[in-house]
């Protein structure tokens, strides 16, 4: 099931996002929402993503969580209103080390592989990530997975 996982964590990183004066907000409503796929790597995309939603995020901002499916894919969606990624730099944020401002990323903290965990895992789980983003206006990273009862194995 996707809410329970969603719920702890954005319960865990509720203290970073009050520190830095980020709402977040989440969107999941369908308690039946489930992967075929395992919990654990669910937490690490979605730790990841909500992590730096928030630290790209400023004081007033929000971070969402979103979930839908559709057919046999689920998708989920972190949105934040964040400073953004050029469309030069969207195809390789999920390149292990890469940094759009590498002295911006330095001061934050990070190591420059929590994009290319996500994508690894999304792909190990049979399928992908892929993001939407405008500079000053945001950003929306939408993992598109397998859902439970696809037929791949569960």
């Amino acid at each position: 099931q996707v809410a329970p996982v969603v719920a702890a964590c954005l319960a865990d990183h509720r203290r970073l996002a009050e520190t830095k004066q980020v709402a977040l907000i989440n969107q999941i409503d369908d308690g039946n929402l489930a992967i075929f796929g395992d919990d654990e790597s669910l937490r690490q995309i979605l730790d990841n993503l909500v992590d730096n939603a928030i630290k790209y995020t400023s004081a007033g901002g929000e971070v969402a969580v979103a979930g839908r499916q559709t057919g046999e894919t689920l998708v989920l969606e972190v949105r934040d209103t964040g400073i953004g990624i050029a469309e030069e730099h969207q195809e390789r944020v999920f390149q292990r080390f890469y940094r759009v401002d590498k002295a911006r990323s330095r001061e934050m903290g990070g190591t420059g592989l929590g994009l290319a965990i996500v994508k690894h895992l999304c792909g190990a789980m049979g399928g992908a990530v892929v993001v939407e983003s405008q500079p000053s206006e945001g950003s929306c990273f939408r993992v598109i997975l397998p859902a439970a009862g696809s037929g791949r194995g569960d």
